[in-house]
């Protein structure tokens, strides 16, 4: 039987004390800093996935207790089981995982529990229909759904359709949010990777007044002569 102390136990067998104390410091999670009050095992990331693919066939009833959790990879290796099943899910399990998955956003609360599972699980699901979520995600005053908002476009961006990514960077262009600069600019940049003059169009319309790390982020991999004409206010 599945349990999800059970996965914690595989979990901690993985555990490496440096790593434990280091991710507190990497994910920020001191007083008024962003991962506030998280705490960490010290799984990495590679582990934490040979885990979550051992348990993929979790019931969500596990799934949701290892969201719960305190322990941030615990969180992780629930959404990444998330991702396993949605894979091979038929399109109406899919959709009875992406509306577990939008249940339980206040859970997905941190960069990489995001960057790790919305594309694969909600911007999957989106590529064939409706995107309104999106738009309702970010709206929200929790920074991880918005985060989610865009980082779920990347998945419509591998499919050729960068449009959502665009409308909601310009709803994003005010954001004081570090994070979601970057989150930003990252989508903006793989729009361009695909489709260099749309993401011309957006600077030339935008550069002067938007966000300076989301603008490094979204110039990365533009020539030298290119970034220093858009860095120029």
């Amino acid at each position: 039987m599945i349990t999800a102390q059970g996965i914690k136990e595989q979990l901690e067998q993985y555990a490496d004390p440096v790593k434990r104390a280091f991710l507190p410091r990497f994910f920020k999670t001191g007083k008024g800093q962003y991962g506030e009050g998280d705490r960490f095992l010290g799984v990495v990331v590679p582990h934490t996935r040979t885990v979550a693919k051992q348990y993929k066939e979790a019931p969500l009833a596990v799934v949701d207790r290892l969201l719960a959790d305190p322990y941030h990879e615990c969180r992780l290796c629930g959404l990444l089981i998330l991702v396993e099943r949605y894979r091979k899910a038929s399109p109406q399990e899919q959709e009875t995982l992406v509306d577990f998955y939008l249940a339980h956003t206040s859970r997905i609360n941190n960069w990489d529990l995001v960057d790790l599972s919305a594309s694969y699980i909600l911007g999957a699901y989106l590529t064939d229909k409706p995107r309104d979520v999106l738009y309702r995600l970010v709206k929200s005053d929790l920074l991880w759904e918005q985060r989610i908002a865009i980082v779920s476009t990347h998945a419509l961006i591998r499919q050729g359709d960068p449009w959502d990514t665009l409308a909601l960077a310009e709803q994003l262009l005010t954001t004081p949010h570090d994070l979601l600069q970057k989150a930003t600019g990252w989508m903006l940049r793989e729009v361009g990777k695909r489709q260099k003059e749309l993401l011309v169009q957006f600077l030339d319309r935008h550069h002067r007044t938007m966000p300076r790390t989301m603008l490094r982020y979204a110039i990365e991999k533009m020539n030298q002569e290119e970034r220093r004409h858009y860095m120029q206010r």
